[in-house]
């Protein structure tokens, strides 16, 4: 019998100082059986991080044909698409040839430098592709069924808080 994926509630509050954007989303999120908390938690972030009213989550990982997050038009073109972890090459080549800009989240350090210094000289041709590092020590702790958060966003800098505690978030544009 398959394990079924966990459902999450998240309700959080967004004031991205850089961005101009202050909204409220409420999010049901589906954690894949696979997926560690840290992860999971990484996902949140990069929603967060592109946070808008037509950004929405796909079928993941449970696909090869979509993005884990996009944002498509009225047209039902793909404006942003959204990848986490070491991607190979056929896979980013064919998420810059759909979409107009890429935006890939690694977030475990010493892999993610690995594999960047192996292929960054192949993706220097893809002018839509953005490689950014997530530093989130200690996320996975903040991960409940039923989550409010607060997050601030300000200088690059992401602040996350709920009603126990409060984590800063670094992102490195590689």
């Amino acid at each position: 019998m398959a394990i079924n994926s966990t459902i999450n509630k998240v309700s959080i509050t967004i004031s991205d100082m850089d961005r101009h954007y202050y909204q409220s989303h409420e999010l049901t999120m589906a954690q894949h059986p696979s997926e560690t908390d840290y992860r999971f938690m990484i996902r949140l972030i990069a929603f967060i991080l592109n946070a808008n009213e037509q950004l929405s989550f796909t079928k993941g990982m449970a696909t090869d044909d979509n993005a884990e997050l996009w944002k498509k038009s009225l047209t039902n073109e793909i404006d942003l698409w959204i990848d986490f972890g070491q991607l190979d090459e056929k896979r980013i080549r064919k998420a810059c040839g759909r979409a107009k800009q890429v935006i890939i989240y690694t977030y475990h350090a010493g892999k993610a430098q690995v594999w960047w210094q192996q292929i960054q000289e192949k993706c220097q041709r893809f002018s839509n592709l953005t490689v950014s590092h997530i530093k989130a020590e200690g996320i996975e702790a903040m991960l409940k069924r039923n989550m409010q958060l607060q997050c601030t966003i300000q200088d690059g800098e992401l602040y996350l808080s709920d009603d126990e505690s409060s984590i800063t978030v670094t992102i490195d544009h590689l």
